[in-house]
């Protein structure tokens, strides 16, 4: 099956093909994507893993992609593919209008087993995804600068990268360890993709509640999207990343935030900028981050574990 979704976004193609080009970015744009890692990339060749709810079923594949700055084209093919689907490949294509771009998204798909009822489902995914990537590209492009926060908080410590890990997975018991965390519902099926419910106590004493799915990847990476945002934020996305450094280990926490400019006056009051709620949120997230990291890093070996 071959089809087709358009859209024109008001910005230059430059722009808008960096915003594609970069799948890092992804998970805090789109909103089915939940995490997107470069795995290689050479002479515009790249290969990509990407996590995406499809039909609300969590799906990972790996993809190569052909990118084409001067033409303005990236194209795909997925290397892996996820169950029902046997084949997907496909196509961005941008083309300049004056102060706009016409964009075109395709996508060629065969099911395993030729299907029809299978053919179907991705059918109606790749149209649900499609309609809901390009409408958050285009809100994307067209919101103001210092809408999009990228920033990371790091913690060096002696403790093992297992025992760091399984802090940062075993997010069930983050209330009774985090005095941040007011309270936690979490659900893990498959093993490794878990979708989280939970409620986060603020400096004022407000509690704010976030819904979200992480992708758990022993032992060093859990990636995750809210689907679920406080006001400020029309997007959020962060991953949890370990390393072994000599004797020590590096514990990362890296956040992608949109900021909902039009939720700013609102939270924040009428003479409230992007800018302070910027700063807002950017210190909210990295001490919530910090107190995890550093709880993780002090935490007793083998307490709570099964």
């Amino acid at each position: 099956m071959h089809v087709e979704h358009r859209v024109t976004v008001p910005a230059a193609a430059e722009s808008v093909y960096e915003l594609l080009a970069d799948v890092t970015l992804w998970p805090a744009t789109f909103g089915p994507t939940i995490d997107a890692e470069r795995l290689s990339l050479h002479d515009g060749k790249e290969r990509i893993r990407l996590c995406a709810l499809a039909n609300g079923t969590v799906k990972t594949w790996v993809s190569r992609r052909t990118l084409d700055p001067g033409a303005l084209r990236i194209g795909f093919l997925q290397e892996l593919s996820a169950p029902p689907v046997a084949e997907m490949g496909g196509e961005w294509v941008l083309t300049p209008a004056g102060d706009r771009t016409e964009v075109s998204l395709t996508h060629d798909f065969r099911a395993l087993g030729d299907d029809e009822e299978a053919l179907a489902w991705i059918a109606k995914a790749v149209d649900t995804n499609s309609h809901a990537e390009l409408a958050a590209l285009a809100a994307a492009v067209a919101a103001p600068a210092g809408a999009f926060l990228d920033f990371t908080d790091e913690v060096r410590t002696s403790t093992p990268l297992q025992e760091m890990y399984d802090f940062l997975y075993r997010a069930a018991e983050w209330p009774t360890r985090l005095s941040h965390v007011d309270s936690m519902d979490l659900v893990e099926d498959p093993q490794g993709v878990q979708r989280m419910r939970m409620n986060t106590r603020t400096k004022d004493g407000g509690v704010h509640t976030t819904s979200s799915v992480r992708i758990c990847t022993a032992p060093s990476r859990i990636a995750y999207k809210q689907t679920e945002t406080p006001a400020l934020m029309a997007a959020h996305a962060g991953r949890w990343l370990l390393r072994q450094d000599g004797d020590e280990v590096v514990a990362v926490s890296r956040h992608q935030v949109r900021i909902n400019p039009d939720a700013v006056g609102t939270v924040l009051g009428p003479d409230a900028g992007l800018a302070q709620a910027g700063e807002l949120i950017r210190s909210a997230l990295g001490a919530n981050s910090l107190a995890t990291l550093n709880a993780a890093s002090a935490h007793v070996t083998g307490a709570g574990r099964g």
